[in-house]
C-alpha cells in the first residue's frame, strides 16, 4: 500500500530550500557554493520567469533577491510576492545608503545584504530570519489568547486566523500581510495592553538589540499600521516601543 506523506512530515527531515534569484552567474555561484556548506538546497533564477516557475514547482523557505534582477526593479518584485507568497526574503542590494535599506524593509523584505558581502554574514542573516519566521510561526500558533482548538482571535470587526495565518474582516475580506507583519500582529494581539519596548521587538524580530539608530521595528510597525488600515490600534509609547489597544474577543 503506497503512504501519502504530508508536506509537513518531508519538512522535519528535508534540507530547507533557498531560492538564489540574481542574474549575475557568478553571485549566484557564490552564494550556491557558501549556502551549500551550509546544508541548504539552492534553486538558481536569473530573472522574474525563472522564479515564478521555481515557486510554482517547488517549496521554497526563503528567497534571496538581487534587488535590480533582470534589470527589473526587484522592490516591486518584493511586493508582487508579499501579495501571494508567505515566504522569508532577504535582498541583495549594492546600495549603502539608509533610504534604500528602508526601502526593501517597507516593501515587504525581512532583511537584506549589501554587495560586496561576506559568505559569512549572508549566512547568519539567513539563519537569523528563518529562525525568527519559523519560531514566530509556532509561538504564535499556540496563543493562550485564541480560541482553544480554532486559532482565532476577534478585535475591532477583524478576524484574526492564526492556524491559517489569515488576517480579514468579518465582512471576510482578507487583509494581505507580509510574514513579519503578521508575526508582529500576532505577538501584539497575544499580549494586549502590555507595553512592547523596542529592545524586546528588536530581539524577537531581529535577533539582535536595538540601537537608537535603528529604525527597523519603527518600520515594521508602520507597514504593519498601514496593512490593517487602523494605525490607532497600535499606539506609540514615547521613548520605549508600543502597545496594542485594541480589545480582544474570542468567538
Amino acid at each position: 500500500m503506497v503512504r501519502h506523506i504530508a508536506s509537513h512530515d518531508l519538512r522535519s527531515t528535508a534540507p530547507l530550500t533557498i531560492l538564489v534569484a540574481d542574474d549575475h552567474a557568478d553571485v549566484r555561484s557564490m552564494l550556491r557554493e557558501g549556502l551549500e556548506q551550509e546544508g541548504y538546497a539552492v534553486a538558481e533564477a536569473c530573472n522574474r520567469t525563472e522564479l515564478a516557475c521555481h515557486l510554482d514547482r517547488r517549496r521554497v523557505d526563503l528567497i534571496t533577491l538581487d534587488i535590480n534582477i533582470g534589470g527589473e526593479d526587484g522592490l516591486g518584485l518584493v511586493k508582487e510576492l508579499r501579495a501571494s507568497r508567505d515566504v522569508p526574503i532577504v535582498m541583495i542590494t549594492d546600495a549603502i545608503n539608509d533610504a534604500a535599506r528602508i526601502a526593501c524593509l517597507e516593501r515587504g523584505a525581512d532583511d537584506h545584504v549589501t554587495k560586496p558581502f561576506l559568505m559569512r554574514e549572508v549566512r547568519a542573516r539567513i539563519r537569523n530570519v528563518l529562525r525568527r519566521y519559523r519560531g514566530a510561526k509556532i509561538a504564535h500558533a499556540g496563543s493562550a489568547l485564541c480560541h482553544q482548538g480554532e486559532g482565532i482571535c476577534e478585535f475591532e470587526g477583524m478576524v484574526l486566523d492564526l492556524s491559517r495565518r489569515e488576517l480579514r474582516r468579518r465582512s471576510g475580506e482578507v487583509l494581505e500581510l507580509t510574514a513579519a507583519e503578521f508575526n508582529l500582529l500576532a505577538l501584539f494581539v497575544q499580549r494586549p495592553a502590555e507595553v512592547l519596548s523596542r529592545d524586546e521587538l528588536c530581539a524577537r524580530f531581529k535577533g539582535k538589540s536595538w540601537s537608537p539608530l535603528d529604525r527597523t521595528i519603527d518600520v515594521l510597525v508602520a507597514r504593519l499600521r498601514k496593512s490593517i488600515d487602523t494605525p490607532e490600534l497600535i499606539k506609540s509609547v514615547r521613548g520605549v516601543g508600543y502597545v496594542f489597544a485594541g480589545k480582544i474577543n474570542r468567538p
